[in-house]
């Protein structure tokens, strides 16, 4: 057993949230954002906010869920949608636990081969920028099922308050005008006129999203086919045609949410709730969970030479099976209890050593008979009533396809390249797919969305997720261990330096800070292919942990402009 952390000292009250600072002698940690009762991370600060306000008058985790992502729709346009889609994973004050998939899927008119020219090559761009990249938007169905399912409050008071801040509009940050000023030149490569986003926009500016409110409007009075269905589908579906795409309103009436079982499974004594496919992501990290418990992770020191290669292997076993095994499970059979076995999982890490790396070359998916975003964002919240929610969703890339549909003020995603276009070849993220990810009409592509709740004692633990494509799961694996193996805060576990391996292409990437050379060349002498880049950032981590005083404390990703709130 860990020691149990004596919390004193610097107490600071803000306004009428009740909300602490503390730190720690003992340790000397840095702790996150201390509430008494409820809380939301996000990656903006307006939509903390939000979501926290409307807890604050009685609502729930899931009306402050579908409040903070409409939110996250204006303030945070890079990632935050109502043109996308995502997933969702929750437990209740009594614990039970459940996901909703509001992935996109396929247009009735997409094929198999619908990316590749007449020689069997798949064409540049068509996939990623552009009409043809746009999947079928799941946001807003998913926040009507959430609404309907679990909503206590009326699903006009969720939706008012994006809608005054986009009439108010958004004040620029520094980090966001980087963005625009990097992605500028494709809005007007993928858009036939000007749109709001092309101006110059600089750090203190504000944005007002005008259209976008008028769009929330619609959603506000007519419900779901206030997007669906009449203007908003209309503008969509003909903007969408107008630039070469496929979409067509039949795909948006017949979009459908859906309730799905999580992925459960036990590290030790914890349980994990996560996403199921066509998310990898609770596969995955079952996987991975289950081939590292055996190890006494703390012995070996955080971010240490083992645990990095610990981790590294059965990263790499992982995602060599999610490329064969995984896809839409609507449309292919999936292994899920083998893949998850410990049986399977220790048969996979037979061939582990600690002297020397297994080659990507030389190890394919794990053999089973008879019988599977960088620009993405999360949330986590748990309410006062002791509900929990964690949400992640996309467009995929930065600012989806490019497409920005500028009657309705919001940009459409770019999901279809999440499909195998061609088994054996990368996708954006240098993922590589295999048939059971191809592209179907209807099908849901797969994913690395990753939220995940986890579970001690049978009371809720944490609350954890990222974007970051690929990196997803790795960060969300790394968030847990170092809360839970290492003792950390969950604002030192967020803010830890990351690692990641996705078995190909065959490399471990390191963010620049926190790993010293010494390490790194240690490891290239076992026959790890190193890669470290000023650039790299792997995930940006929302999470809120459980303390054993009861209280909670978020963790705010500093890579991006995320931030906690709670009362």
């Amino acid at each position: 057993m860990r020691k149990t952390i004596t919390l004193i000292a610097f107490i600071f009250l803000f306004a009428q949230c009740k909300v602490k600072t503390i730190e720690t002698t003992e340790t000397n940690k840095n702790t996150g954002l201390i509430a008494d009762s409820a809380m939301v991370v996000s990656a903006r600060e307006e939509a903390s906010k939000i979501g926290v306000a409307i807890m604050k008058k009685g609502g729930n985790a899931f009306d402050a869920m579908i409040a903070t992502e409409l939110a996250l729709a204006v303030a945070y346009p890079f990632a935050g949608n109502i043109g996308g889609g995502g997933f969702m994973v929750y437990r209740t004050y009594d614990g039970k636990t459940g996901a909703l998939d509001y992935r996109e899927k396929a247009p009735l008119a997409a094929s198999k081969n619908m990316y590749l020219d007449e020689n069997g090559n798949i064409i540049a761009n068509k996939s990623t920028l552009g009409a043809m990249a746009v999947g079928v938007p799941g946001t807003v169905d998913g926040l009507f099922k959430v609404h309907e399912k679990f909503g206590s409050l009326p699903f006009s008071d969720l939706i008012q308050p994006a809608i005054d801040l986009a009439n108010k509009g958004v004040v620029v940050t520094e980090k966001q005008a980087e963005r625009l000023a990097t992605y500028r030149h494709f809005f007007s490569e993928v858009n036939d006129t000007k749109i709001m986003l092309d101006n110059d926009w600089k750090e203190g500016d504000t944005i007002k999203y005008v259209m976008l409110a008028k769009t929330l409007e619609r959603i506000r009075d007519l419900g779901r086919d206030g997007f669906y269905k009449g203007e908003t589908a209309e503008m969509l579906v003909n903007y969408v045609q107008k630039l070469g795409g496929i979409i067509t309103k039949k795909d948006l009436e017949i979009y459908e949410a859906k309730w799905r079982n999580p992925i459960e499974f036990s590290y030790k004594d914890l349980k994990i709730i996560a996403m199921s496919p066509p998310s990898s992501g609770g596969i995955c990290n079952a996987q991975i969970f289950k081939a590292i418990e055996p190890f006494d992770l703390a012995s070996f020191g955080h971010n240490s030479l083992k645990y990095i290669q610990l981790l590294t292997e059965a990263e790499r076993r992982a995602y060599a099976d999610r490329s064969f095994y995984l896809g839409d499970p609507d449309f292919v059979k999936i292994p899920i209890d083998t893949l998850i076995s410990s049986k399977y999982v220790k048969n996979r890490m037979a061939n582990f050593s600690w002297e020397k790396a297994t080659l990507s070359s030389t190890l394919q998916h794990g053999k089973i008979t008879g019988y599977e975003s960088d620009e993405t964002t999360h949330y986590s919240i748990v309410d006062k009533y002791g509900n929990s929610i964690s949400a992640t969703t996309t467009l995929n890339g930065a600012y989806g396809s490019k497409v920005f549909v500028s009657e309705g003020g919001f940009f459409l995603n770019n999901e279809m390249d999440d499909f195998s276009s061609k088994p054996g070849t990368p996708n954006m993220f240098g993922l590589v797919g295999g048939d059971a990810n191809s592209i179907a009409p209807e099908k849901r592509m797969l994913s690395s969305m990753t939220p995940t709740i986890v579970e001690k004692n049978n009371r809720f633990y944490m609350s954890v997720g990222s974007p970051g494509g690929s990196t997803i799961i790795t960060s969300v694996l790394q968030t847990i261990l170092n809360v839970y193996e290492f003792n950390l805060s969950m604002q030192e576990a967020v803010d830890a330096p990351r690692f990641h391996h996705q078995w190909l292409p065959d490399v471990v990437s390191f963010e620049p800070k926190g790993f010293d050379s010494l390490l790194l060349n240690q490891l290239q002498q076992k026959g790890y292919q190193i890669k470290q880049e000023n650039s790299v950032i792997l995930g940006k981590v929302d999470a809120v942990l459980r303390l054993p005083n009861g209280k909670l404390e978020g963790g705010a990703d500093y890579r991006g402009d995320d931030k906690a709130a709670g009362f």
